[in-house]
């Protein structure tokens, strides 16, 4: 039978992967997927591992068509490289939530704003396997600039906003050479919501971000009743109480034995975004104390610019915020 617009809505199998921009005509990028191969797929994205290979291209006037109002969907909000991935992947059970880590889509109406779109893109990550048991979203940095618009979309979504004081960002961000050409480059990707940063040094442009999503997030706590901020710390120092908090603050269906068995297994013991490369806390932290006294300089600079360009009180609302444990 001809797939329908209906058949695009019902399942989670027809995938909304992203949008395509051209001269011919917009289109929406359909990829084929299943339980199994979210489960697999890391990320979302560019690598994302199909159910199958092939993808469908629709005329996105054409799907536009068929919007409708968007199931009930739970967050995961973040800063970046404060174990969001590894916190979802945790929370990834395979007869639990569908558990969706970085819609591309979902980033595109960030970087190229667009409220028709992103309705589409809302109803899409709405579609789940389980009746009972809501989708649960991990977005990425560029769309904690949509926080408003999402508050306004479900203001009774639940949420988490994962972020880390400053000086504990910072010791993320400016690790090493890939990170902080990443920094470049999402910040100049980002200059509709902070302004021209190509002036700044490394450690100033992470302040500078760092401040932007912390007041996103302070916003996003007043804005949606169900949001909590986690202190990404705390996470890291008690897996297994933060995860079982956050599964039932997000209503995932997972039982205590089965996040004890996650803490215990190989996803604590290797890097969440490469599974054949062990890492665990105690490596996290020993980087971190290396990498403060080698770039202490940076870290004063930092600082000095949030100083000069916000309240002293810029980071109490998250630690003032109520944390779900």
């Amino acid at each position: 039978m001809p797939l329908t617009l209906d058949d695009l809505f019902a399942t989670p199998d027809h995938y909304l992967h992203s949008f395509a921009f051209s001269s011919g005509g917009d289109q929406a990028v359909f990829v084929p997927m299943d339980r199994a191969a979210y489960h697999r797929s890391i990320f979302l994205d560019g690598r994302i591992s199909p159910a199958e290979d092939g993808s469908m291209a629709l005329p996105l006037a054409t799907v536009l068509q068929g919007v409708r109002p968007a199931a009930a969907t739970a967050w995961i909000f973040h800063m970046a490289h404060v174990g969001s991935t590894l916190l979802a992947r945790a929370l990834d059970g395979v007869e639990a939530s569908l558990v969706l880590r970085e819609p591309l889509a979902l980033r595109q109406c960030a970087i190229h704003p667009d409220d028709r779109r992103l309705a589409l893109v809302l109803a899409m990550l709405g579609k789940r396997y389980r009746a009972d048991a809501p989708s649960l979203v991990k977005a990425n940095v560029p769309v904690n600039f949509l926080l408003p618009k999402l508050a306004g979309a479900n203001p009774e979504a639940r949420a988490i906003l994962l972020y880390l004081p400053l000086r504990d960002y910072l010791l993320a961000i400016l690790r090493n050479d890939e990170h902080r050409t990443w920094l470049r480059n999402v910040t100049g990707q980002l200059a509709r919501y902070l302004g021209d940063l190509s002036a700044l040094s490394d450690a100033e442009r992470a302040a500078a971000l760092w401040l932007a999503q912390a007041r996103a997030f302070a916003g996003a706590l007043v804005a949606m009743p169900g949001a909590r901020a986690l202190n990404a710390e705390a996470f890291f120092a008690e897996p297994e109480a933060v995860l079982n908090a956050a599964a039932a603050h997000l209503g995932v269906p997972l039982a205590p034995a089965a996040i004890a068995a996650t803490v215990a297994g190989p996803l604590f013991s290797t890097y969440s975004k490469n599974p054949a490369q062990a890492f665990d806390n105690a490596a996290r932290v020993a980087r971190r104390q290396e990498l403060e006294r080698a770039i202490s300089a940076e870290l004063d600079a930092a600082a000095a610019w949030i100083a000069r360009n916000a309240a002293d009180d810029a980071e109490a609302p998250l630690i003032a915020g109520a944390l779900i444990r």
